[in-house]
């Protein structure tokens, strides 16, 4: 017998490339063009390195407090992570256990199914329609578990409420995870329906929004009976998941709301004004609600601008995958970065 017959072997999932040169243009990971808060900078030179010699508080208290404040919830209803891929990590070991299959859309995460084949989960995709939009009967069957991103990942596209909470309330003995990483960026969170629905978890992050995905830090929201049935888990496995840093730096940038709108506001600003041009150089897109769009152009192939934008420093994101292969997904950046991608488009001829 081989030993790796006893290996849990699983294809993972593949991340944006993080390019180690200089002088480029990334667009390709969906990270904010702009630096998280000014309170998170003088709390980075204030912290005490003496205290790194002490664990972490494990109740996370000082983060989970402030988003419980920031988003009139109890304690008992927030949940805190290394990543929101952490949490919903964590939320597929606790949460789906069934026999039945876990439902998601077959446009959707990339990192869904991966979970799935770790944990041994049972799963089946259900195919989005021509415009890449949910059709709520189709999540009427029998099911382990729901998730779906809102706006979805990587078309951009936003569920309104009344969609989300049909799908929450026909599926009473599933828990249905609404994962809203870019939410702040068009939609409505699902946030609304927590108090009214047992089954539902909403997870978010701060690495879109609130410009901090170095410092790794993703939450779920939902009723304290699933709150606690995800720290137990989390507790099994690892009391120390969030570090002093993450919990210092992510409580500061709660408390500057004001900076965290403006700087969303200066994202969906420049979104629209890029899909605009886009409009005019013949790509077409689903209406975006995220930090990115996600275009196609009829005369050309995605996988060759791809590489052309590479040539010339400019890295998107492209998916060779089954429906979506004619498609670059283009986060926003600043201004200044946007109108060179233009440039470049026009000097390309599309």
């Amino acid at each position: 017998m081989d030993w790796r017959e006893n290996v849990r072997m699983v294809t993972p999932y593949v991340a944006g490339e993080q390019p180690k040169i200089s002088d480029i243009i990334k667009l390709n990971t969906n990270e904010s063009p702009y630096p998280p808060s000014p309170k998170v900078g003088a709390g980075m030179a204030s912290l005490d390195a003496g205290l790194l010699r002490l664990y972490p508080d494990p109740n996370c208290t000082v983060l989970v407090d402030a988003l419980a404040d920031y988003y009139g919830l109890t304690p008992e209803q927030v949940f805190v992570g290394v990543g929101s891929d952490d949490v919903l990590a964590l939320a597929y070991l606790t949460f789906f256990n069934s026999k039945k299959p876990l439902l998601f859309p077959d446009v959707s995460y990339s990192f869904y199914d991966v979970w799935a084949e770790l944990y041994r989960i049972p799963y089946q995709t259900v195919p989005l329609d021509d415009d890449f939009g949910i059709n709520q009967e189709d999540y009427l069957r029998d099911n382990g578990g729901i998730i779906f991103p809102n706006p979805n990942a990587p078309t951009g596209v936003f569920e309104n409420l009344d969609l989300v909470e049909y799908i929450v309330k026909n599926n009473s003995d599933s828990i249905v995870i609404i994962d809203e990483a870019y939410i702040d960026f068009g939609g409505v969170s699902a946030l609304k329906l927590i108090d009214k629905y047992s089954n539902l978890l909403v997870v978010q992050t701060f690495s879109k929004s609130r410009a901090m995905a170095g410092i790794r830090i993703g939450y779920a929201m939902g009723n304290p009976e699933l709150i606690k049935y995800l720290s137990d888990a989390k507790f099994s496995f690892n009391s120390y998941t969030m570090n002093l840093t993450s919990l210092t730096l992510g409580g500061l940038a709660v408390l500057d709301d004001a900076y965290f709108k403006e700087i969303t506001a200066k994202i969906i600003n420049t979104r629209e004004w890029f899909g605009k041009e886009l409009t005019r150089l013949g790509f077409s897109y689903p209406k975006s609600c995220a930090n990115f769009i996600f275009a196609t152009h009829p005369e050309i192939k995605a996988a060759e601008l791809f590489l052309k934008l590479k040539e010339s420093g400019i890295y998107v994101r492209y998916f060779n995958q089954p429906r979506i292969d004619n498609y670059l997904r283009i986060t926003i950046g600043t201004d200044e970065e946007m109108r060179k991608v233009v440039e470049f488009l026009n000097k390309y001829n599309v």
